[in-house]
């Protein structure tokens, strides 16, 4: 589960309400990108490299800056429960005033992207499709992306949108 509260996760989104919605959704894109089996295996997914599989978890162990390891099988830095980037991962801790790359952090990052897709009000008002849609160039795993990366199907995103506490007002 996201290590943001539900106030905290409201007031980083920028609204006085809906903060439980906001954690379903980070929990959402957890289990896409990282799936449930990965999540279980490492620190609910916030210390998980890229390329990391349940059977062979790639972990980095300090939180104090996004860890910046390469992967050249993926071309990619990317880590963290939401599969940061390195470059966009310091741009935003830069921007935020964020200490490190712990948990917390992590939560308020993607929750900035979030935003800055405008998907905010749709996660609120329980419109998940429309808000994953709006969020699918941020996150290879959510369909819609054209990364050339499997994709998950927007029922699996929605149910586990559910199951994480979210509330679907339109599917």
């Amino acid at each position: 589960m996201a290590r943001i509260t539900s106030v905290a996760a409201a007031a980083a989104a920028g609204i006085a309400t809906g903060g439980q919605n906001i954690i379903a959704f980070l929990d959402m894109i957890a289990a896409s990108e990282i799936g449930p089996a990965l999540l279980a295996a490492s620190d609910d997914g916030y210390n998980v490299l890229v390329g990391s599989t349940p059977a062979k978890p790639l972990l980095f162990s300090s939180y104090a800056s996004h860890p910046d390891v390469y992967n050249a099988q993926f071309n990619s830095t990317a880590a963290g429960r939401y599969q940061e980037l390195n470059r966009y991962a310091l741009a935003y801790m830069k921007s935020l005033h964020l200490p490190d790359f712990g948990p917390v952090s992590q939560d308020r990052i993607a929750i900035q992207q979030i935003r800055e897709r405008s998907a905010i009000p749709l996660i609120v008002s329980g419109n998940i499709t429309a808000a994953i849609s709006a969020c699918s160039n941020i996150w290879a795993s959510l369909p819609g992306n054209g990364y050339g990366q499997h994709q998950n199907d927007v029922s699996m995103l929605v149910a586990s949108f559910q199951q994480a506490g979210g509330t679907v007002s339109i599917a």
